[in-house]
């Protein structure tokens, strides 16, 4: 088995961290890279942190550099208070670490949308997932790998406006989607970061899109 190495943006999020706990139990890798605003407490033998300033990403350029490229960055309006700022943590930065990356030679590049993804949307949210995902999917990666889930299920230590009442109508209503619906059914946020690492394994190359419900079915088929 070839070792590789990882690049994690996005680790002190819900799906974040998760991700990051595989990669780091991952027989996979035996590097494991986080760029962060600020350090997280966690310590491992594979794991190098670096704080950087997202605003200034080129400048750390020479760190944005592993075979796999892992980016679970993520806001909401009420956070980032204006679209503006929104746009540039869902998009901006995404697209310039991808370009980062393919450039230092990274293989693989692995993002985290959601459900309903469309830059011709009527929805802003979804307006901006669909262009982030336009932009990455345009570099020359071996393999690009979209994850769109649908609400995330999971435990946070603050919850964003909305969040617990969504995650309520989401459980109670995920039953009743059969079909073509089952996409739409709420999905724990662990299932996800497993089934984005587990992807990375064994993936095929070229732009692939994982609706919220073949993500679960990774997992399903898989976890242990």
């Amino acid at each position: 088995m070839n070792i590789r190495s990882a690049l994690l943006v996005g680790a002190s999020g819900l799906t974040g961290g998760h991700c990051l706990r595989f990669l780091l139990e991952s027989d996979l890798y035996d590097k494991v890279t986080t760029l962060v605003r600020k350090p997280l407490p966690r310590e491992h033998e594979k794991l190098q942190q670096h704080v950087i300033d997202f605003d200034k990403l080129e400048k750390y350029s020479h760190l944005i550099t592993a075979n796999d490229t892992f980016c679970c960055l993520g806001t909401t309006m009420s956070q980032a208070g204006s679209k503006d700022a929104f746009y540039k943590v869902d998009c901006t930065y995404p697209h310039e670490i991808a370009k980062l990356a393919v450039k230092n030679g990274s293989e693989r590049f692995l993002i985290i949308t959601a459900i309903g993804a469309n830059s011709r949307s009527l929805f802003f949210y979804n307006r901006v997932k669909g262009d982030v995902e336009n932009t990455v999917s345009k570099l020359p990666f071996k393999g690009i790998y979209i994850f769109r889930p649908s609400i995330l299920l999971g435990h946070r230590e603050k919850f964003r406006r909305g969040e617990k009442l969504g995650m309520s109508l989401g459980k109670k209503v995920s039953p009743f989607l059969v079909g073509p619906f089952k996409k739409y059914r709420a999905i724990e946020a662990e299932v996800v970061a497993f089934s984005l690492v587990h992807i990375a394994r064994e993936g095929p190359d070229g732009v692939n899109i994982l609706e919220s419900d073949h993500i679960q079915s990774i997992y399903d088929k898989n976890r242990k």
